[in-house]
């Protein structure tokens, strides 16, 4: 799906929309996010030398899941970080650099779902974590 189907299932807009792309792949998430350079969280990280911040690179981990959980989630609901473990930031991205984004879920218990995710760059692994939602009320 494209940024406006994207859209369709998450609440975020621009600015906090970080996918390009995404789409299902058997029991994975698998979205793109391409860094342009002018984005609002580069502007202070670094002037100098400017990097994607790790907080903002576990946002695209839970946006991506959100494809997942959209039809779990259903019409009127969405899902809300409830937790991040185990995350190791290994690799820098930076302008220019396309990020490949995948999750998988690997535990439900409604209405918490938990799941793994990787952004990789290049062929490199920039970030694992393990995260969780709750899917709640809240409208869209």
């Amino acid at each position: 799906m494209n940024r406006d189907e994207i859209k369709n299932i998450l609440p975020h807009r621009e600015p906090m929309l970080l996918l390009d792309d995404a789409e299902r792949v058997g029991d994975e998430a698998v979205a793109h996010y391409t860094v342009r350079g002018d984005e609002f969280f580069l502007q202070g990280h670094f002037p100098s030398n400017p990097i994607v911040p790790g907080v903002i690179l576990c946002e695209m981990l839970a946006q991506s899941c959100c494809v997942l959980l959209s039809d779990l989630a259903g019409e009127g609901k969405t899902a809300v970080y409830t937790g991040l473990n185990k995350v190791k930031f290994r690799t820098p991205v930076k302008p220019g650099d396309t990020v490949e984004i995948r999750c998988h879920l690997t535990k439900t218990r409604h209405p918490f779902y938990f799941a793994e995710g990787t952004v990789t760059c290049k062929g490199k692994k920039c970030v694992s974590a393990e995260f969780s939602f709750a899917v709640t009320e809240a409208e869209i």
